[in-house]
């Protein structure tokens, strides 16, 4: 009779262990979802030759249905050599039926965004030309140049919220920005 008592206290102890350890885990407030950003549809990158302003040209990035489902369409173009370019970007959402202009977003909230370009095999360089209220970079308005004819890609990324205090960023070395991103894309260029 002791062992029956000692085994229905175990199970009495047992199980309002469990139940406390439930109430525990449905009590707790289910934690809330980040603020989700913008969706970012389209990137487009206009090349404006400085002597020939009717000389312009263009790389783009087009992903209706965002991330997943169909490929993104990213298209070059050939730059001419040894040139100097006003370098403006574009950012929709083209998904609704509506396309709806961020751009203007990013720049009045410019201390919270930065552009990045990290060229690869190509004489394409690109510094910024404008600034956001504390006087640091943001990448909407760019000076971009080229030098001699070559093949290769620039990397085009926009962070939210980068630390554009720490080494390097204010000239546009990512290593140091952190932030999220919020766009990252990859563009073929040309140089002839």
């Amino acid at each position: 009779m002791l062992s029956a008592r000692k085994n229905l206290l175990m199970i009495a102890v047992f199980g309002s262990l469990l139940m406390a350890c439930k109430k525990d885990e449905t009590s707790s407030p289910t934690p809330t979802p980040p603020n989700e950003e913008e969706l970012i549809t389209t990137l487009i990158l206009t090349f404006t030759d400085q002597e020939t302003p009717t000389e312009i040209f263009e790389l783009r990035f087009t992903d209706l249905d965002g991330d997943g489902g169909n490929a993104p369409v990213i298209t070059g173009d050939t730059l001419p050599a040894n040139r100097a370019y006003n370098l403006s970007l574009r950012v929709l959402n083209e998904s609704g039926s509506t396309p709806e202009e961020i751009t203007n977003e990013i720049e009045e909230e410019g201390t919270a965004h930065q552009f990045f370009f990290q060229p690869v095999a190509t004489t394409l360089l690109v510094t910024y030309a404008d600034a956001d209220a504390n006087g640091q970079p943001i990448g909407l308005a760019n000076l971009a140049t080229t030098a001699a004819p070559g093949e290769g890609t620039i990397t085009v990324t926009l962070r939210h919220e980068p630390n554009k205090t720490a080494a390097g960023v204010i000239n546009g070395d990512i290593t140091n920005a952190g932030g999220e991103t919020d766009i990252e894309v990859t563009f073929p260029v040309i140089v002839d």
